[in-house]
């Protein structure tokens, strides 16, 4: 994130500044996930945003299937991959991705995704 941002995410003037479930940073994702499939190549992101169940559902939505995270995150992480309906979750980033819905910003999006179906968060 810091990298495509180029924000440093251990100043604390900056870090709260931006969003990692921005529209724009998730369409460099989706650009990434999209890029790795036409050239047969597995994509793997790792690090906290893999490791928070908002985010690793962002990344499989995007297309991700390999993700890596600490220990810790594993529960919680899986416990939202057993819940999570993977065609809708799809489905809604064919949609919102370029014109997040209401202009609404789309970790609340996300996170009304998930609340609507129960997926644990």
């Amino acid at each position: 994130f810091q990298f495509v941002m180029a924000v440093d995410r251990g100043n604390t003037q900056l870090s709260d500044r931006f969003d990692k479930l921005s529209a724009p940073f998730l369409r460099v994702l989706k650009t990434i996930a999209d890029a790795g499939v036409r050239n047969h190549t597995p994509v793997t992101l790792c690090g906290e945003l893999a490791g928070k169940p908002i985010s690793a559902m962002a990344l499989i939505g995007l297309g991700y299937r390999s993700i890596s995270m600490s220990p810790a995150s594993i529960g919680p992480v899986k416990a939202m991959l057993t819940e999570l309906p993977l065609d809708e979750l799809q489905a809604f980033f064919a949609d919102n991705l370029m014109a997040p819905a209401q202009g609404l910003p789309m970790r609340a999006l996300l996170q009304a995704f998930a609340d609507d179906r129960s997926i644990p968060l």
